[in-house]
């Protein structure tokens, strides 16, 4: 595998670093808006978790 040149690189943070200020006015206020929610949804988070963990389980056994 190649190595990534130094511009490379240094192009890859700042487009990291544009993207991380491009969305932190919104990642904000999603932080204060879940804090003034009660977490009463686990189970719609819960039950695609688990679904997805089924899913892959069972492409393992077929797998091998």
């Amino acid at each position: 595998m190649e190595e990534h040149n130094t511009w490379e690189m240094i192009l890859a943070g700042l487009i990291a670093l544009i993207v991380i200020l491009w969305f932190s006015p919104g990642i904000k206020t999603a932080f204060q808006h879940s804090k003034q929610v009660e977490n009463k949804d686990w189970k719609g988070f819960l039950f695609p978790i688990g679904l997805v963990i089924l899913f892959v389980f069972f492409l393992i056994l077929v797998r091998s």
